[in-house]
């Protein structure tokens, strides 16, 4: 039987760090950096020496207030939308960002986005709805929920917990790690990334 595995994206995260792997922040389009979530997971699905079937992919991210921003709001509605069209193993988990009292001066954060993913990863591990759980972000937050499912691993090895990273070649490129386990980290590089990126522009309606 081939291993199930769930991919969690803290899209967010994914987003940066990709323009910042492989574009120009200040000068490249926003468009820039946005990937498919089901390209991806099933990207880093494939690899590995053990067969592998995905199960789900889980993207967490924040979502603009409608009142406050209407354009954003609707531009990251149409964007979620799109992914869950694509298969029912995406699903779409988002909060309202939270806007600090001098807003627009200071811009809105997110807030929760990494408490939902890690409860996910855990909760999902201890009902042993998955066999490889990769999340992919750069969120130390999310180290004590790699830690708990490590704790949780059987005679079998099961379940496993990876991380997923892009890779620059010649820079430093961050990932996820742990002390208690040396965590497995699927390196995407440029080519990697070409192949599973988004040009949508989704601000068009």
């Amino acid at each position: 039987m081939p291993d199930r595995i769930v991919v969690f994206l803290d899209y967010q995260n994914v987003y940066r760090r990709a323009r910042g792997a492989f574009h120009d922040e200040v000068n490249d389009p926003a468009v820039n950096g946005q990937i498919n979530p089901l390209a991806l997971a099933l990207l880093i699905a494939s690899r590995g020496t053990v067969t592998r079937e995905l199960k789900q992919v889980r993207v967490y991210r924040g979502r603009p207030d409608s009142a406050k921003q209407p354009d954003s709001y609707g531009a990251n509605l149409r964007q979620c939308e799109a992914w869950e069209h694509l298969s029912l193993a995406v699903n779409v988990t988002t909060r309202t960002l939270r806007y600090p009292l001098n807003w627009p001066a200071e811009r809105a954060q997110e807030k929760g986005i990494d408490v939902s993913l890690a409860v996910d990863f855990v909760v999902m591990a201890v009902r042993g709805e998955y066999d490889v759980g990769v999340i992919m972000s750069t969120d130390t937050d999310l180290k004590p929920a790699l830690e708990a499912v490590t704790t949780l691993r059987g005679v079998n090895a099961y379940p496993r917990s990876e991380v997923a990273a892009w890779s620059v070649p010649g820079g430093h490129s961050r990932r996820l790690a742990i002390n208690a386990a040396n965590l497995w980290c699927h390196w995407l590089n440029k080519q990697d990334y070409e192949s599973v990126a988004d040009a949508t522009d989704y601000n068009l309606p």
